[in-house]
């Protein structure tokens, strides 16, 4: 086991940053989050805004219920219909979603002045 996985499976739970960072791990965690931020949503609704493979997303949700940041609502209708959002704690993700979001603009801004130099 390598020194880096071995601190962060020690500090998991401990450490905010290494908690913070396994939750997010996922490359779409975050877009995930952010879609269901703005409402409960559909899994086909949200493969579609996100565009990821049907695979990826479903490994994404999966991970993401087991960590108790959203949930999955299973409607026994015909056809079957399966609604996702977020739970209490993932609502508390949506402060950290803005600062992301303010910074990325931020950042996309100093890109552009960049590249016009």
């Amino acid at each position: 086991m390598k020194k880096s996985e071995f601190i962060q499976k020690n500090l998991f739970g401990l450490c905010p940053f290494v908690t913070a960072q396994k939750i997010l791990a996922g490359k779409w965690a975050i877009l995930i989050l952010h879609e269901l931020s703005e409402g409960t949503k559909r899994f086909n609704e949200l493969q579609r805004r996100v565009d990821i493979t049907h695979a990826t997303l479903s490994n994404q949700l999966k991970f993401l219920e087991s960590e108790g940041m959203i949930r999955r609502e299973y409607y026994p209708e015909i056809p079957p219909r399966v609604e996702y959002s977020l739970t209490e704690i993932g609502k508390e993700f949506e402060p950290v979603l803005k600062s992301i979001e303010s910074w990325g603009n931020k950042y996309i801004a100093h890109l552009h002045e960049k590249n016009s130099v």
